[in-house]
């Protein structure tokens, strides 16, 4: 009985390691942070051609930037908020 106690909260323990692992603010808030990056480098310097595409705004800077902003917000509110473990 007790080898079964045992294995049940291992698993346990587990599964929450698993659902803290796959929350998905996590996962959100990384791809936001990568696309963000990706798309503030390209904004940093842009063609005379895009910029008259955009009417003279640095879209994809300002846009870049507001991707930034959204997984950062994300992966701190994961921070501060983490997911409770499970209770018996």
């Amino acid at each position: 009985m007790s080898e079964l106690h045992h294995e049940v909260s291992e698993l346990e323990r587990k599964s929450a390691t698993a659902a803290r692992l796959f929350d998905i603010r996590r996962i959100i808030g990384g791809l936001f942070v990568v696309y963000g990056v990706i798309v503030t480098i390209a904004g940093i310097s842009p063609s005379e051609a895009d910029l008259r595409k955009a009417e003279g705004v640095h879209i994809n800077l300002w846009t870049g930037l507001a991707m930034l902003a959204l997984g950062l917000f994300f992966l701190i509110w994961l921070k501060l908020r983490p997911i409770a473990p499970p209770t018996e």
